[in-house]
């Protein structure tokens, strides 16, 4: 390393840090415009006046979209101030007094009381406020699945779709945020007969569309020539692997940190690779992490049991958990689907074919996830 390559104390890498952060809204959002334009014709009743249909939107994680929702809410926000726009994460608010909460704290400017008050309460404030104001609320369900596991989706759905119904005058529209559809098992005839959303299907990105978009990140995360066109493939393939974007944008800012400890001036094929080492457990975790709890069960089992026969599986399964076959069945396409497992068919079943299943990742990997959660 020359004197020109070194880097000094008071110099970094970065030209805006931001830009590589999990959460950074881009101003350039390339591949999803048929997304956007979906959401936007969903909501476009809201900016004259009117109750907005409601959206679906579906895909595995890292496909963008929560941004796609917060970039169409940013549009909405800015020319519409009749229409209230509210995020609510279920992960963290997965209670139905907690989303609701979320919704009287962008409303009011402040936290309703946490005690000796009921969620109708809280509800009938939040409803008659928007009648007396005439405005449109549009509240996005982000991991809408987890107020399932909490026993919540149900009342909460409810309450805002129906409540132009007890409250005449009321304009409230849903757009819910999964992983996969079938996570929403939990919704009842009653919801689901008043929900029917517009659905919005997020495909996972393809590799060109990856290199796309992790070059104008670099581009204004990143000072010139830090990382070269060569390594930023390599950090493609990474991302191909899991098929979600963040952890390339994660990668990226990893690699830079570890450039800047080795006092470089550029990212080297090892900045890159320890950078993998280093995260790919964090995003495995994290996404075992968005499992439900009967799913988290199912792949405990396989890592502890290496290979399994479905059959046996099942009957572990279901010991553990009560839940039926189709229940099993469709969890285990589920985690097929997210490459957590292998779940190919042989011929050496009773009946010519049996399913072997196996994890995809190191056992010992899994079962430190799951004991984290």
């Amino acid at each position: 390393m020359t004197g020109n390559d070194i880097l000094l104390w008071d110099e970094t890498l970065f030209k805006d840090p931001s830009v590589l952060e999990p959460d950074y809204l881009p101003e350039y959002f390339p591949h999803r415009e048929s997304q956007l334009n979906g959401i936007r014709f969903a909501l476009k009743p809201a900016l004259r006046g009117m109750r907005p249909l409601n959206c679906l939107l579906v895909g595995p994680p890292g496909t963008g979209k929560t941004s796609a929702v917060m970039k169409v809410f940013g549009e909405v926000e800015a020319h519409a101030p009749s229409v209230v726009t509210v995020k609510v994460n279920c992960q963290i608010d997965s209670t139905r007094f907690a989303v609701m909460s979320r919704i009287y704290r962008k409303l009011f400017g402040i936290s309703p009381p946490n005690s000796g008050i009921a969620f109708r309460k809280i509800f009938e404030t939040v409803v008659n406020f928007l009648v007396s104001s005439e405005k449109v609320l549009l509240v996005a369900l982000d991991d809408l699945n987890y107020l399932c596991y909490e026993g919540h989706a149900n009342e909460v759905m409810y309450s805002l779709l129906r409540a132009h119904e007890q409250y005449p005058g009321t304009k409230i529209g849903i757009i819910g945020i999964v992983n996969d559809a079938s996570d929403l098992y939990c919704l009842d005839s009653r919801v689901n007969s008043v929900f029917l959303p517009e659905d919005i299907p997020f495909p996972r990105y393809g590799s060109t569309e990856i290199l796309d978009i992790l070059k104008d990140r670099v581009k204004y995360g990143f000072y010139p020539k830090v990382i070269s066109d060569e390594l930023l493939e390599l950090v493609v393939s990474y991302v191909e692997r899991t098929g979600d974007l963040r952890v390339g944008i994660d990668l990226l800012k990893r690699s830079g940190f570890n450039a800047e400890r080795r006092g470089s001036r550029t990212i080297s094929s090892e900045d890159v690779e320890k950078a993998y080492e280093a995260s790919k457990l964090l995003h495995l975790c994290r996404g075992i992490n968005l499992l439900s709890g009967p799913e988290k069960h199912l792949l405990e089992l396989i890592a502890k049991r290496g290979e399994v026969q479905a059959g046996e599986l099942y009957k572990s399964f279901h010991e553990l958990t009560q839940l039926g076959y189709t229940r099993f069945y469709g969890i285990v396409n589920k985690l097929q689907v997210l490459n957590y497992i292998d779940a190919d068919f042989t011929g050496k079943g009773q009946r010519g074919r049996t399913r072997i299943i196996k994890t995809k990742f190191r056992a010992e990997d899994i079962l430190n996830c799951l004991e984290k959660k």
